[in-house]
């Protein structure tokens, strides 16, 4: 990928983050959790990974086709398990790494650089670096397929909206649907286990570890949207 290095480092620093908190939750958390938690501490370490700036490290010449057999296999246990989200996930990790080991104008007729088998006017543009310019070929354009980089980009868009605006609590939505001339129906006051009479339900929820975690699949979301734009 080809975004400067500090915005490498900043992805470094968010996936790493969601991806050791995703890990905690995976050994310590409920057993309904761990499995969606070790799905996205998985995810995460790998976009951290593939973010690393290329001044920083250089990784292997095998280093894709690795990405690719883990979240290839990633992939087909989420498809087994239904889960869609993380099986778009990792079909977007199989397809970033893929975009690293094939040049561009091997991935189709509409590859940049490479539209009639020739040099660009710095060399072959199969050279690699690494994934923090994301393993950046030596190519001039964007590397990958149009189409389906277009097709991630609009369901990463979609889903970080979506969740994002789930994160809100239930209270301030109720209350911008007031402010808004909404009628909204009170509330009962329901206790919820482990908590006090006052909490109501619905409210509390949205503070705990679980929020946490879908606040790291936003940070994620966002992650892989500006991995995508730079590839």
């Amino acid at each position: 990928m080809l975004e400067p290095a500090w915005v490498g480092w900043l992805l470094v620093l968010l996936c790493a983050a969601a991806a050791a908190y995703c890990l905690v939750r995976a050994r310590n958390g409920p057993a309904a959790q761990r499995g969606d938690a070790r799905g996205e501490g998985l995810m995460a370490l790998g976009m951290a990974a593939m973010a690393l700036p290329a001044s920083a490290v250089t990784p292997p010449q095998w280093s894709p086709w690795l990405f690719t057999a883990v979240y290839a296999t990633a992939g087909g246990w989420a498809l087994v398990r239904r889960h869609l989200h993380h099986a778009v996930g990792t079909f977007a990790m199989v397809y970033m790494a893929l975009a690293m080991a094939v040049p561009a104008d091997h991935l189709g007729p509409m590859g940049p650089a490479g539209r009639t088998g020739t040099m660009g006017p710095t060399g072959p543009t199969a050279s690699m670096g690494s994934m923090g310019s994301m393993g950046a070929m030596a190519h001039e354009g964007p590397g990958g397929v149009p189409l389906l980089t277009g097709l991630l980009l609009a369901y990463y868009t979609v889903y970080v909206i979506g969740a994002g605006v789930r994160l809100v609590p239930t209270g301030v939505r109720a209350a911008d649907s007031v402010t808004a001339g909404a009628t909204v129906a009170p509330v009962p006051e329901r206790t919820v286990a482990g908590t006090g009479p006052d909490t109501v339900a619905g409210t509390s929820a949205d503070a705990g570890p679980p929020a946490v975690l879908r606040a790291c699949r936003v940070a994620m979301g966002i992650g892989m949207l500006a991995m995508l734009l730079a590839l």
